[in-house]
């Protein structure tokens, strides 16, 4: 990797994104599904920028992975009509690679950092003045001959992005004006979200399939269109090419999700919770090693969805199972056994 080449740190994690899934990204705040306050809120800042020729705001986006951050920081560019140039904070390891990307925005430009909560702090500290003064320091010379100079930015817009808004340092996350969280999305936005890119694929869907899919996609659309795909290549090879309910039920239990959306592994972790350790409270590392999951995966990936469906709990002793998920797992609370009843997983 060339040192002279500031452009090497961009989009390292994106060049070998699927074309696909381009493709179904909306490119405009109107094609974006659900989020409406936060929708609205945004084109008030868009539009007030625009009206003064500003650049807009540096932003903060937040939330659990596959709600549409990256998605929706190229679509404030977009609104903008401002160049877009995408990194990741693990990508940025030197001040100089901050410092080559820095001075190659032009003005306006909108520059996203997703992970935003892994950037070093001698990083930090160089965006703290190029987020503030649009400046950064740079030292020049060694030893007793070194000298500080600054060096001036255009007014640009940092958009950062990432899934623990609470690892982020304070001084970081005061620097910018507008500040985005983004929630799971409800049923009806998804349900939307799948005809859309339905349509984008050129693949015939039903109304109760759309509603099928909409149902287990675990309130994100990463997965609700990761299962329209996934749907698409059974209605190919076992139907007609059309995708009904027939081939999403068929579908779903080959893929061994439920119709409450958790996959194999989410009930894996619940009923590890239950079996071994009584329902809980477990710690999170601990449960992490018993289900062969890393601590990270475990907290931002599994967590979330199940604790929003009231499966899981989080206490100060650690996690504990709900008396729903013993229900859905088909075991009683009382003795920690199976019930002999038909089983619940997939039924849809």
């Amino acid at each position: 990797m060339s040192d002279n080449n500031p452009d090497s740190f961009l989009e390292a994690e994106y060049r070998e994104e699927d074309a696909l899934e381009g493709r179904l990204r909306p490119q405009r705040l109107k094609e974006f599904q659900g989020q409406r306050a936060l929708k609205e809120n945004l084109s008030v800042f868009i539009s007030a920028a625009k009206e003064r020729q500003e650049s807009l705001d540096h932003v903060f986006l937040s939330g659990p992975p596959g709600l549409g951050k990256t998605t929706l920081a190229g679509i404030l560019a977009n609104e903008m009509g401002a160049e877009f140039k995408v990194t990741s904070a693990p990508a940025l390891e030197k001040p100089k690679d901050l410092a080559g990307i820095l001075t190659t925005l032009g003005e306006g430009n909108v520059f996203f950092i997703d992970e935003v909560h892994r950037l070093k702090p001698a990083l930090e500290e160089m965006l703290y003045i190029a987020m503030e003064d649009f400046e950064i320091d740079w030292i020049v010379g060694q030893g007793p001959a070194a000298r500080t100079i600054r060096i001036p930015l255009p007014p640009f817009t940092l958009i950062g992005a990432t899934t623990k808004a609470g690892q982020v340092t304070g001084p970081l996350f005061s620097r910018f004006g507008i500040t985005v969280r983004m929630d799971f999305y409800t049923e009806a936005d998804l349900k939307a979200i799948i005809a859309r890119s339905a349509s984008i694929l050129s693949v015939s869907i039903g109304e109760d399939a759309v509603a099928a899919i909409a149902q287990c996609s675990r309130g994100t659309p990463r997965v609700a269109n990761r299962l329209l795909r996934r749907m698409r290549d059974f209605a190919q090879i076992l139907g007609n090419g059309s995708i009904d309910a027939g081939i999403v039920s068929e579908g779903l239990r080959r893929l061994e999700i439920d119709h409450f959306g958790l996959e194999k592994h989410d009930r894996e972790i619940l009923r590890t919770i239950i079996e071994q350790y009584d329902g809980g409270p477990v710690g999170a590392e601990t449960l992490a090693i018993s289900v062969g999951e890393a601590v990270e995966s475990l907290e931002d990936f599994y967590e979330p969805f199940l604790i929003q469906r009231g499966f899981l709990q989080r206490t100060p002793r650690g996690r504990t199972a709900t008396p729903l998920a013993y229900r859905h797992l088909g075991i009683d609370p009382n003795t920690g056994r199976s019930k002999k009843v038909e089983d619940q997983r997939f039924l849809f």
